[in-house]
């Protein structure tokens, strides 16, 4: 991608709006609390990389390799995933603000999101099969034409899935989690 190549480093309290992250390859790197809001991340290329603690709120990552990526405890609202790099794409997310991100039209089974907000996460025409959703907060995340087969929300809450547009075959919901797929009949459960 680059002649930049960086491996095992550590990046801690960079603010990286006022100046760039340089381009290049970053390989078992870790960001720790980095400012990347409003800024730039596009054609990088990150290869067992953390993001902790980071702000990456209305990032551009256009053309960005994200290869077995974890981000903690990062706030990435309204980020644009569908934007990055589907070669290769493995992103794991834990305790991460989404909302208002979008995974539209993306490819991600097995994806994993933990004890996540996800408030108006766009996941419509994406290929969800096998996620995880644990301790995930959906309230008005988008579903439709979304292949939720298999996918796990048995502790998911707020989410809003109408079956009769969405694949869901074999998909995990909770009891108490069932009202989410009966909103659109506006019925009432005591």
């Amino acid at each position: 991608m680059s002649d930049n190549f960086w491996t095992d480093q550590e990046f801690t309290k960079e603010d990286y709006t006022q100046k760039k992250l340089p381009k290049g390859d970053y390989e078992n790197c870790r960001f720790v609390d980095c400012l990347f809001s409003q800024g730039y991340l596009d054609n990088q290329n990150f290869v067992e990389c953390t993001f902790e603690g980071c702000d990456l709120t209305n990032t551009n990552i256009a053309n960005t390799t994200f290869n077995e990526v974890t981000f903690m405890d990062c706030k990435m609202v309204g980020v644009q995933f569908e934007t990055c790099s589907q070669l290769l794409l493995s992103l794991h997310f834990m305790g991460c603000n989404l909302s208002v991100a979008s995974f539209h039209g993306m490819d991600l089974p097995r994806i994993i999101f933990d004890g996540c907000k996800l408030h108006q996460t766009d996941f419509s025409e994406a290929h969800l099969k096998q996620a995880g959703f644990s301790g995930c907060d959906l309230e008005n995340a988008l579903f439709e034409n979304t292949n939720l087969e298999q996918a796990d929300f048995t502790s998911a809450i707020n989410f809003n899935i109408d079956p009769s547009i969405n694949q869901l075959k074999k998909t995990r919901f909770s009891e108490s989690g069932l009202i989410g797929l009966l909103k659109k009949y506006d019925i009432v459960v005591t």
